[in-house]
Order: structure tokens, then sequence, then C-alpha cells
């Protein structure tokens, strides 16, 4: 019911609105948790000993912690890692003067099977360790006394999956106070009907939660916000609402000027619910709003805001290489800040749900997003999967992944299912229908996809439900020329493409393309060290080289764009080879986070920037034959040089997406110049390293906040006299990290590297390693020593704490 509002009480909403204090608390709750390895069922009770636990804040993966086990039961898959039981357990204290609200505890993700405890009483389960859940507190709480939650984790069934998930309470833990008077758990949703830049309409549905035992009435205000916090539309209605229930209610508004979302510019503004009880406001409640249109056209491929657009896309698992699965969003941004620096303008979340973090950052950095709920529906890929769980809680897995992303502007497709078995039997009609009816249930502005392998249409019974609205293929490159005739007026992409294999900075002398192994099962004739050529000649039996692929989708318009197999290295599903490799081959930049050669193609392709790299270092045998490689663009042509005589220029030719010359080895300078019209574009110099000289450590900021979260990765390179990167080194480096900051990861990019992650050293790969340093709290400047112990100087960097 909507009551006329009075004049001078819309007055006076509209001057205090912004000035009241918040009335929903919403506290970080992941410091001094007490962990310990193990089954401990009595540590839900208040007189439990927990004095040898061990005391930890949160994210927290225990599985990165452990060794290499050839024998793990985790398997080759998850990167020989351990997993395990596990409890978590933290004494907390609730004001008294609180009892009047409603207290709720909010996980980001548990891996997996999780049960949650508070002063003795079971508040639920959850299975899915992808999957965000919370709990209500309120009526099991000793308020002004001490209350003790636990939680224990069972990632024992194992092998549970086909990629390296961690365990344990990997990502962040909040605790929101607010009335018995509140908007509910993700109880926004904000759609545009109507988008222009002269006028935009919003509609939004707030879902009021009524935890009080008399019905209520208040006043709801809607307020949007542009990106300079100004207000540019407002609501205000008159609500009731009854006792011990829910309701939504509905505002409608217009907004003029609109600036509009797109992955350049992601333009965000943001929707202020406000809750009122007779002027006093009891509730406040935040939604991302970002105003885009877009299309899936069977012929024209993608479009954003009217504008033809190819998605440049990788796909990313959930791991943060040395970190495993712990979520910081530090982190996550400088996995995103490399992509959009190679000119990649979409992600793909393979194969579950990803962090609020990461659905945060593809808002605010511009990536389109397809969002993506299983790996498996009924039917198994490993023992211990989710299959056991489908039939009791995909449909409220489902739910509420699509509540907890829907008002994200980055958002564009909703994918049910990777590689899904159904597909090839008559089950998967029923199930793809079910799981597309409860997606348009809560969302009806978005296109639902599922990435599928099978293209032969009597073979694919989730194409065969008609069901989908966007055809998402994976790899079948050769075949895409045929799809509109084969699926005529569907719209189509490739949801994952290439599967491609590269070492960073490995580079085998051949000319030969080929595919390891050459069909499942057979035998495998790779490097003895368990390398693979950065050179883009290895590819997967099922795969495309990065070249192949790209050639084929920028040459099809109806194609709206690709996926990449993978934008990073990910722990686990080191395919082709066995132990000791323990992480994939497959991604543009290795597991450290340093960019693969391949990644220069990209940029050049995709990017705006001009591009000039050559290929391989220049440290090799003398009249070595050596392919030099080059990528480039914004220029007609690149002459090489070798130590100041030319061996020729050469252009790309046709579809060429690289240049090549035949070397004979010689040491000394490598050079090439690009050039258009004849001027200079960029020159590119590579010398031949001499002896070991210095140990070079560069961070990525010069300063880190005092917030126990924040991070610094520093690249750590062995140089000679003249500042020449060895691109053989692989010398053993000492670290030691004094002040506000400590080692919480090391990491070479070496997929056969069984040191462990979390060591004070690590062996240089390639001429490099990556240390990251965390906030510890400490008010001193954090210092890094880096030392080989064997006669090269210590090397040392001083980091400003803020």
């Amino acid at each position: 019911m909507v009551k006329k509002i009075t004049l001078a009480f819309a007055i006076l909403l509209s001057v205090s609105i912004f000035a009241q204090k918040q009335a929903r608390i919403v506290e970080d709750f992941n410091k001094n948790w007490n962990f310990k390895l193990g089954d401990y069922p009595e540590a839900i009770n208040a007189n439990f000993n927990a004095s040898d636990w061990r005391t930890l804040q949160l994210p927290h993966d225990w599985s990165i912690e452990g060794a290499f086990d050839k024998d793990a039961k985790t398997k080759q898959a998850q990167g020989f890692l351990p997993a395990g039981k596990g409890w978590y357990r933290k004494t907390f204290t609730i004001p008294a003067s609180w009892k009047s609200k409603t207290i709720s505890i909010e996980f980001d993700g548990v891996f997996k099977n999780s049960e949650v405890f508070i002063n003795g009483k079971s508040l639920g389960i959850r299975p899915n360790g992808y999957i965000s859940f919370g709990y209500d507190l309120s009526p099991y709480l000793n308020f002004g006394q001490a209350n003790i939650i636990a939680v224990k984790v069972d990632n024992d069934a194992q092998p549970n999956s086909r990629w390296y998930t961690g365990s344990g309470i990997y990502r962040n833990v909040r605790l929101v106070t607010s009335e018995k008077l509140h908007v509910g758990k993700w109880g926004t949703f904000v759609t545009t009907p109507e988008v222009s830049t002269k006028k935009s309409k919003v509609h939004l549905e707030v879902t009021i939660d009524n935890d009080n035992d008399t019905a209520r009435e208040f006043t709801l205000v809607t307020s949007i916000l542009d990106a300079k916090n100004k207000e540019v539309a407002n609501k205000i209605s008159i609500e009731k609402i009854s006792a011990k229930t829910f309701e939504t209610k509905v505002h409608n508004l217009d907004v003029l000027k609109v600036q509009l979302w797109n992955t350049e510019n992601p333009y965000l503004y943001k929707v202020v619910t406000k809750i009122y009880e007779k002027s006093v406001l009891v509730d406040n409640y935040e939604t991302p709003l970002g105003f885009r249109y877009f299309n899936f056209d069977s012929e024209k491929g993608f479009s954003l805001n009217g504008i033809p657009t190819k998605i440049y896309g990788v796909c990313l698992h959930h791991d943060n290489g040395a970190l495993g699965a712990v979520e910081n969003i530090h982190a996550v941004r400088r996995k995103l800040t490399l992509m959009k620096e190679m000119g990649v303008n979409a992600i793909r979340m393979s194969h579950n749900p990803h962090s609020l973090e990461m659905m945060q950052l593809c808002d605010e950095m511009g990536f389109i997003v397809q969002d993506e709920a299983f790996d498996v529906w009924k039917k198994k890929k490993v023992t211990n999967d989710y299959h056991k769980d489908w039939d009791a809680w995909h449909k409220q897995d489902l739910v509420d992944f699509i509540k907890r992303d829907r008002n994200h502007p980055s958002v564009m497709m909703w994918s049910i299912g990777n590689e899904i078995r159904e597909q090839f039997d008559s089950t998967g009609i029923a199930i793809t229908r079910e799981l597309s009816k409860i997606v348009k249930s809560l969302d009806v502005t978005r296109p639902v996809t599922s990435a599928l392998t099978e293209n032969v249409i009597e073979k694919n019974f989730i194409y065969q439900s008609g069901a989908l609205d966007l055809l998402g293929f994976n790899y079948k490159h050769e075949d895409y020329k045929d799809f509109p005739a084969k699926f005529k007026g569907q719209k189509i992409l490739a949801s994952e493409s290439v599967s491609a294999l590269e070492t960073r900075g490995h580079y085998d002398q051949s000319d030969v393309i080929k595919a390891w192994p050459t069909k499942y099962g057979a035998p495998f004739d790779g490097n003895a060290d368990w390398t693979v050529s950065a050179y883009d000649q290895v590819k997967s039996y099922w795969g495309a080289t990065h070249e192949e692929n790209w050639k084929t989708i920028k040459s099809q318009d109806f194609m709206a764009g690709t996926f990449i197999w993978t934008g990073f290295d990910y722990i686990g599903e080191p395919d082709p080879y066995p132990y000791p490799a323990r992480s994939s081959y497959f991604g543009i930049v290795d597991l450290a986070g340093l960019p693969k050669d391949v990644y220069y193609m990209y940029q050049s392709e995709w990017s705006k920037k001009t591009v000039l790299h050559i290929l391989p270092h220049w440290n090799w045998t003398k009249d070595q034959e050596i392919n030099v490689w080059a990528y480039y663009n914004n220029a007609d042509e690149v002459e090489l040089y070798l130590n100041g005589k030319s061996l020729g220029k050469k252009s790309k030719q046709n579809d060429d997406l690289h240049i090549e010359w035949k070397v004979k080895y010689e040491p000394g300078t490598l050079k090439a110049v690009s050039r258009k019209n004849g001027k200079v574009v960029l020159e590119k110099e590579i010398e031949t390293a001499g002896q070991a000289s210095k140990i070079d450590l560069k961070a990525d900021k010069t300063s880190i906040k005092n917030d126990t979260y924040d991070l610094v990765y520093v690249t750590v390179s062995m140089l000679d006299k003249d500042g020449n990167l060895l691109p053989n080194a692989m010398d053993l480096i000492n670290f030691e990290v004094t002040g506000g900051g400590k080692l919480v990861g090391v990491d070479n990019g070496y997929q056969a590297n069984l040191e462990s992650f979390k060591s004070n050293s690590c062996k240089l790969f390639n001429g490099k390693c990556v240390v990251i340093i965390q906030s510890n709290g400490k008010k001193d400047n954090v210092q890094l020593k880096a030392s080989t112990g064997n006669g090269i100087p210590i090397s040392s960097i001083n980091i400003k704490v803020n």
C-alpha cells in the first residue's frame, strides 16, 4: 500500500537523507579465528579447550600450506595438495543493547561441506564450496556475554574436482547488524527497462524483512547517486508490512543525462535504499547500477550500447596462484589488470560462482562477464563431485547464485553448465529446461547459455531442449564456418577455446605444430624437464593454437567472440604431463603472474597499445639456428638487426599474426625496428646476458596499507652487470621480510616446481620469480632482502606503510 507523502516530510527526508549515520552495521569478521586440521565435534561447546589451535585471519586455505604428494587423494587434477577436514572457532561478544536487532553472519565461500554452529546450535550445512550463504544468529546469541561460533569444513572425500579447489573458509566473512525491519539478504533487484543517454528508466524491487512481532508502517526511500555521489533521482513512498514476514516493494525512477557503462568507461551509479520508521533511519542498503544495453545477434555477433563489439574473453579459475584459493581483492585486481592491459574485455567465471570481489572489480574495471553456475549436474565427472549433492541442493544453489550476482552490470550472460554430460542423453532436455526456468524466474534481462562440446544436433540433448538463448561451444574451431547453416538463427559464442600449452621463457627450436598427446591415452613425448615451448606451437589434441583460434574467430562476424582457455595458469590439471607437474600449462600468463610471449600477440590484436615484441632470449650456442618471432601492430613492417647488420624487413601477410626469421646465433644485440610509412614506430633490443651480477627487485607499488590485507607483488630477476636479464638463471633466492609486512607466497611460474608456495626461498625459473608480501598490521615500513649466498650482493627494497 502506498500513501501520499506530505510535502513537509518529503523535504525533511531530502535534507537529512545523507546526513544521518548508517543504520546497518557491516563488520569485518575475518580476524582472530582459531583453526585446527582434523575432526573436533566437541569444538561447538563453550568449555572446549582450543589452546593448542592456531590463531589466524581469514580468508584461509589450508591445502595451499601443505606439501605436494604424488599419492595425495586429490590427485593430479587438484595439484597433488592435501585436503581433509578442519575446524574453525571464534569467541565474540555482542553488546547487550543490541538484543532488539537482527544479527546475521555472511560467508562468501567455504570449501566445502560446511556446517556452522553458534553456541552449540547447528545453523545449517552447505555442501557447495562456491556458493555464498548466511545465517541469522539472533535467536541463539548471548547478548553482552561471550558467544562461540564454530565451523566444520569437510573436504575429505576425494577426488571431488577437475581443478584445484582449496580447503577451508577461503573467502571473506562478515557480521551484519540491522534493525528488525530491514532489507533482506540480496534483497534488491535493479533493472533498466529503457536505456538512453537522454533518459533511462530504473525499476527497483526491494524485499523487506520484518522480524518484529507486530506490523509496521515505514517510509521507503530510493536514491540514485552518480559516480561523484551526487543524487540524480529519488523516490519516496509510505509502505506497510505484516509481522514476521517479507514483502517486495517496487520503485520506478527516471534518470536524465545518463553516462553509459562500457568496457572502456565502466561508469557506475549506485542505488541507495533507506527505510525510515517515524523519521528514524532503521536501514540502509546499496546496490550497484550500470546503464548499458547489449545484444547477441545470429548474424552480427555481439553489440554493447549499439556498438558492434567482439568479445575478447578469457576463462579464469578462482585460485590466486601462490595464495591458493584465498580470496584477496588486491590479488584479483592484479590479475584483472594484467588481463585489461592485454586487451581482454570479458571474463568467463570457470566453472562455478566466483567471489564477490571478482564481481565488483569486473563492474569497476569494465569486463563483460559470463557467470557460470555448475561444472556438473547429476552425471559425475569425478568420484565425489557435485553430482552427489545435485538432487538436494541445485535449486537453492542456483537461486542464491542468481540473486547474489544479478545486480552487477558486468554480468551479461548466465551459464548453467560447462561440458555437462547430460548433453549426450535425453535427461539433458528436462534438466536444461528446469534450470533455464529457474534463472528466468529471477532475471529475464540476460540470456541463458551453456558451454557445449557436441555440435551434432542429434547427439546434443541440451541443445534439443530449446531452452538456451545463446549457444556456447567449447573448441570446434574448424567447424565454426558451418554453424550458421547448421544452427539456423541461433546466437553463437566460443565459450571456451584454444587449450594451447606454453612454459614461460622456454623455447624449443622446432617448426612443427604438434598436439600433445595426439589423442586421449596416446603416449606422450614431451620434454624431460616438464616444460613446453613458449612459441605458439603446442596444443591439446582437442584444441588449437592461439593463432589458429583467433584467425578463425576474427573472420566470422556471426561469432560473438571467444573465451580463451585460459587467461592465467592455475593449480591442478597439468595435462598432459604427470607428476611432478602440478599446475596447468594453458595460461597466457603463468601462475606467478608473469606474461608468456603469446600475451603480446593478443595485446597487438585486442588492445589499443602500440606493440613490438620479439622472442626468444639471446643466449644460445654459437651458430645455432634460432627461430626469431615478432608480434607487432600499427606498423607496415619490422626490420631485424643482429649486431647492427640488417637481417631483412618483414611484414604480416594476409591473416598472419606474427612474422619470423631464421637466424644463426652469435652473441651480441638482437634489435627489431617497426616502421609505418618509413617512420620508426618502436624499437626493441635483446642483449646476450653475461655473468650474474645483481638481484633486481621490482614492486608493483611503492606503498602498502596498514590493514592486514593489502598485498605487494615483487618481481625478482637475476641481471648481469649491464642490467640484462639472465634468461636461464635458476638460482635459489632466500628472502627476509621485516617491518609492516609478512611473506605470504612465492612462485616462479614453473609448472613442475614442487617447492612450497609458503617457503622463505624460491628458485628462479628462466631468470625470474615473484614474492608476495602482505600487510601485518605494524606501522613500520616493509623491507624485503634477497640473497643467494653465492657471492652475489644482497638486494633490498623498501615499501612504505600507510
